[in-house]
């Protein structure tokens, strides 16, 4: 090996262990203080989870069926937009209104093909569900352009204690474009109102060009977003090969990718020499290695007095749900849960209190503590 390549080598190294050194935690094992009852059995990839009032629920499979699950029967509802299922595209996530028992407006995020240009990109809808199918569909917002990428479509949607409507979008793997410009679609998060219509008082409202349902920028692919118990609104987000992030989102705020992360490119190289800059967020907490976050959710049952106030994280690479301690906002712990039973595509806390998560390849799970 020539001289100068092995010291970049040991540069690489060097740089993941100080990376990891500044942020570890070390993970705990499945404290075991709980038993797991398979509720929703036999499903593909369960990216998006609700519940209905009555206390059914609405499932999407990423390959675009939507399923409303109700007395142990699985009922495929039609008229459901066509998705570009392509790699990381789909029919992702799935949410209602918070005064749903009133107007009956159900939020769908998902991978579409409207355009000119070939491919797709994420695209939010709202729709009422009448009969077993959608009806009322409404087009909020599409990213533009379409591209072939088949990855970094974000999504998830939430709504905050306030009523606007907040969702994401990946950077649909053009990190050196889309990221860091606000005129562009990919790697934001957004705010509307519940129709669609930007709040008057978005961040870049009165920026030329800018694309003005905009909330925060600077993403490369969040697919975990939550309320938090104050009523901010949080993502974790995909890293490259380390560097996943929980980010509290500000209003206006740029969250640095690519500029700066603590991640480095699948092939060892470096994206960047810089971890900080001015202006730029530093994350609440990241992970190195990477976990591929997905899903996620604050426990405020009184059914986990353990876990009440802290956070749920599903990863997909290493097939474990991560129950992310916080104390003040701060991460203190990490604990391992669900280990080795699939994929966590999501997680989200019930109506009636009980933590349930969807894996891949198995269905929904519910977590009942001891």
């Amino acid at each position: 090996m020539k001289l100068s390549s092995f010291l970049f080598f040991l540069v690489i190294i060097f740089s993941a262990c100080a990376q990891t050194k500044e942020n570890d935690i070390t993970l705990q094992p499945d404290p075991k203080n709980y038993t797991v009852e398979v509720v929703v059995p036999e499903l593909q990839i369960p990216w998006g989870m609700t519940w209905l009032p009555d206390g059914s629920m609405l499932i999407t499979e990423k390959r675009g069926e939507l399923i409303h699950f109700k007395s142990g029967e699985k009922i495929l509802i039609k008229n459901v937009p066509e998705v570009y299922n392509r790699n990381q595209g789909g029919l992702l996530d799935i949410e209602l209104h918070p005064n749903y028992k009133e107007n009956g407006w159900i939020y769908i995020t998902y991978s579409s093909r409207e355009g000119t240009e070939k491919g797709g990109n994420t695209a939010l809808i709202r729709a009422k569900l009448e009969n077993d199918q959608l009806t009322n569909i409404e087009k909020l917002y599409k990213g533009t352009p379409n591209t072939t990428r088949g990855h970094h479509f974000g999504s998830r949607i939430e709504f905050d204690t306030e009523g606007y409507l907040y969702f994401c979008i990946g950077d649909r793997g053009n990190r050196d474009v889309n990221p860091q410009d606000i005129t562009k679609d990919g790697g934001k998060i957004y705010r509307l109102h519940d129709d669609g219509s930007i709040p008057k008082d978005n961040p870049f409202i009165n920026e030329k060009g800018a694309k003005k349902a905009i909330y925060s920028y600077g993403h490369r692919n969040p697919q975990g977003m939550a309320i938090h118990p104050n009523g901010a609104i949080w993502v974790h987000e995909h890293g490259p090969r380390g560097g996943d992030e929980i980010n509290p989102i500000k209003k206006g705020v740029n969250y640095g990718w690519p500029v700066i992360t603590y991640g480095i490119n699948y092939s060892g190289t470096k994206i960047t020499n810089i971890t900080q800059k001015k202006g730029m967020e530093q994350p609440l907490y990241y992970w190195t290695p990477s976990i591929a976050p997905s899903g996620m959710d604050f426990v405020t049952s009184d059914k986990y007095p353990d876990w009440k106030g802290d956070l749920l994280v599903g990863s997909l690479k290493f097939q474990y749900l991560e129950l992310v301690e916080l104390t003040k906002n701060k991460v203190t712990g990490r604990k391992k849960l669900l280990e080795d039973m699939g994929r966590v595509r999501n997680v989200r806390q019930g109506p009636d209190g009980f933590i349930y998560v969807a894996l891949e390849n198995k269905g929904i799970v519910k977590i009942i503590p001891n």
